[in-house]
């Protein structure tokens, strides 16, 4: 091989290097930036609807098939809202985004391409210190094994009142309350617990989690070393839930 040759190929190689770089740098602050969420629904959605599945600003949500995972999708509100701590969530007219991210369950098995049991599912809202995103936003997606097992084998403790589990779930203590339904917003099951919303909500996270016809609702709040992240009892990858053929 020439001089030549070796030198058109080195300075080849050196600019794949840099696009290379510069490519992973601009990830690398897109996943940085707290309001990347914000800035596709509002900059991007709202104009054409893309990338969004659903932009629909008269029922106030937009919904994302996120990048992490093959069936997660993420439901956002239409509107600026930051997260669990927007007291927005509790006032009246503002749309109920637990039912209504139920209501769009049926799109992760759209995207395996196969039918999961609805007792495969899961919703879930992590804390202002266990989020990456100041976009409010619910992650829907199948759940973890072990969340399945250890809120069976709790189910008989968990009923119309609020009580902390006597077992952990992937590690982490939860307080539950069984909802026939989702017809009351879980935000304002769990702003009654807590003597000052206002401040309180930003530290939780909730997990919705259907059985026997109806639903178990689980409460972290941030301590410690927890984070308060919910979304830990979902599997992006669904193992447990899909035949092998579809893994």
């Amino acid at each position: 091989m020439s001089k030549i040759s070796l030198s058109r190929n080195s300075r080849l190689t050196g600019l794949a290097v840099l696009v290379g770089l510069v490519v992973a740098g601009c990830a690398a602050v897109h996943e940085r930036d707290p309001d990347a969420l914000w800035k596709i629904v509002h900059e991007r959605c709202a104009i054409g609807g893309r990338p969004c599945a659903v932009y629909d600003a008269k029922a106030g949500y937009a919904l994302l098939h996120s990048l992490e995972g093959k069936g997660q999708y993420l439901l956002m509100p239409t509107v600026r809202m930051s997260g669990i701590e927007s007291p927005a969530l509790l006032q009246p007219g503002t749309p109920n985004y637990f039912a209504l991210a139920w209501l769009e369950r049926d799109r992760v098995s759209k995207a395996y391409g196969v039918t999961l049991p609805t007792d495969a599912l899961s919703l879930a809202i992590n804390s202002k210190p266990g989020r990456s995103q100041d976009q409010l936003h619910i992650h829907i997606d199948c759940m973890t094994a072990e969340t399945r097992r250890s809120l069976d084998a709790q189910d008989g403790l968990i009923g119309p009142m609020w009580s902390d589990l006597p077992q952990a779930v992937e590690g982490h203590h939860y307080r539950a309350i069984r909802l026939p339904d989702l017809d009351r917003s879980p935000f304002r099951v769990l702003a009654d617990s807590l003597s000052s919303p206002q401040t309180e909500m930003r530290a939780h996270t909730l997990v919705v989690i259907p059985t026997h016809g109806s639903f178990i609702l689980l409460d972290d709040a941030a301590h410690g070393l927890d984070r308060a992240s919910g979304e830990v009892l979902q599997d992006h990858a669904c193992r447990a839930f899909l035949p092998a053929s579809a893994r």
